[in-house]
């Protein structure tokens, strides 16, 4: 029997709404994209579905108590929340480089936790 299911297309600052249907698991119909992604889009949310992880972990002796930091490219969605317990117990030392390492590997998906922005030592009062 046929499902008929809505999805909002993340691929691209449009954000499609998307209406497929779905029958025995495998993708029928797509209607309302804008491109050709929106049809890729659906098909791995329906096998697999990924998401770049953005947040901020703690960082010792900074300008700012916290920098950014996101994915080096989108992780299976049933990850995040675990990566997330992960980083909460990251704290980094000043300074902290862009793009610098905080986790390799994560979860082993061959995805790292990277610095979004470099954070200097806070100056000395």
């Amino acid at each position: 029997m046929a499902e008929q299911r809505q999805f909002i297309c993340v691929t691209c600052p449009v954000g499609c709404t998307i209406d497929a249907t779905v029958e025995d698991g495998e993708l029928v119909q797509v209607q309302g994209q804008a491109c050709k992604r929106g049809i890729a889009f659906v098909r791995e949310e329906l096998t697999a579905p990924r998401r770049t992880l953005t947040t901020t972990v703690r960082v010792r002796g900074g300008a700012l108590p916290l920098v950014p930091v996101r994915s080096s490219e989108a992780l299976p969605k049933g990850f995040i929340l675990d990566i997330v317990q992960d980083l909460r117990g990251i704290i980094l030392n000043a300074p902290v480089e862009e793009h610098q390492v905080v986790l390799r590997d994560v979860h082993g998906t061959g995805v790292d936790i990277i610095t979004s922005r470099a954070m200097p030592s806070a100056e000395p009062v």
